[in-house]
């Protein structure tokens, strides 16, 4: 009986009978283990090093747990357009993922200097007051909320604006014919533009190309004039530039304004709501001239207007 105990005490974990047989058996689901893991092994580096998955990065800030602030998750996407296009100075384009609540990126080097400047030109013998939308009426009315001057590009205007729409399409993947012609602002110091919606309150300016769903915008200053969300889900407290910022663009999520680089946010949520969150304003301008370029894009078609400084604002 102990013999038999000892037998059975002893029989591999893996593997049929006794005997040596029974050995080299259970040997083989071992190896087999081994080498499964070995494989699983060899495809995680081979995902970490294409950069498909990432190791957990830490905060340099003070405390641990919860109160350690999210990187912001970066992607750079330098094939993505011809390698032939030129971009003057401004380097190679990334995307960097601001927040999703609202859903906003920054495209980084998505205009040349040449570009911005082919803006400036076409615009500045156009401009007049800017204006905001009258949600009794639908109509377009002078506000104190906003006190920058500006005006409406046509869609596919010339060739440069073509090249610009067809970018702005091809990263948003929301075909050129749902934008509205590009709009150029300009704001002095001082001036600035109130937390408000680009989405439609009136079903008037609905009729044609449906909802605002998102804004694509480009600007330059020297100092303040950042786009600030503040009914965003995050702010700016953790950002390496939060010192540079103005007291108006740390009351929360801030964009700071830069030549060529493009910040792109959503009014409407993936299931079609209109977001709160995407509230947003342009704080006060401290030092020099802001320029800045917005492309509203929309929910369907917009049927091409034969004078784009009707568009409302």
């Amino acid at each position: 009986m102990a013999g038999r105990a000892a037998v059975r005490g002893g029989r591999p974990l893996l593997g049929g009978g006794g005997g040596g047989g029974a050995g080299k058996r259970g040997g083989r689901p071992s190896t087999a283990i081994v080498a499964a893991l070995l494989l699983a092994c060899a495809a995680l580096l081979l995902l970490l090093s294409l950069g498909a998955l990432s190791l957990p990065g830490t905060s340099d800030g003070a405390g641990g747990g919860a109160g350690l602030a999210r990187p912001r998750p970066r992607f750079r996407r330098s094939d993505f357009e011809s390698g032939a296009e030129t971009r003057g100075e401004k380097g190679e384009p990334w995307t960097e993922v601001l927040s999703w609540e609202p859903r906003a990126f920054v495209y980084h080097n998505f205009l040349s200097k040449e570009e911005c400047e082919h803006l400036i030109a076409l615009a500045t013998p156009h401009m007049r007051k800017s204006t905001v939308v009258d949600s009794a009426t639908g109509g377009s009315k002078d506000s104190r909320v906003r006190t920058s001057s500006g005006m409406f590009l046509r869609r596919g205007q010339d060739k440069i604006i073509r090249t610009i729409e067809k970018r702005i399409a091809d990263y948003t993947f929301i075909p050129i014919e749902h934008g509205e012609g590009l709009q150029v602002l300009h704001y002095e110091a001082g001036q600035k533009y109130e937390p408000h919606f680009d989405y439609f309150h009136d079903d008037y300016n609905q009729k044609n190309g449906g909802q605002r769903i998102a804004t694509l915008l480009i600007s330059d200053v020297e100092e303040g004039g950042e786009t600030v969300f503040p009914s965003a889900a995050v702010n700016s407290s953790s950002s390496p530039f939060y010192n540079e910022l103005s007291e108006c663009a740390k009351r929360g999520l801030s964009v700071k304004p830069k030549m060529g680089d493009a910040l792109l946010f959503w009014s409407m949520r993936p299931d079609g709501s209109l977001d709160p969150t995407s509230l947003h304003g342009g704080c006060p301008v401290i030092k020099g001239n802001k320029w800045s370029s917005t492309k509203w894009m929309r929910v369907h078609e917009l049927r091409a207007i034969s004078n784009p400084q009707r568009l409302i604002a």
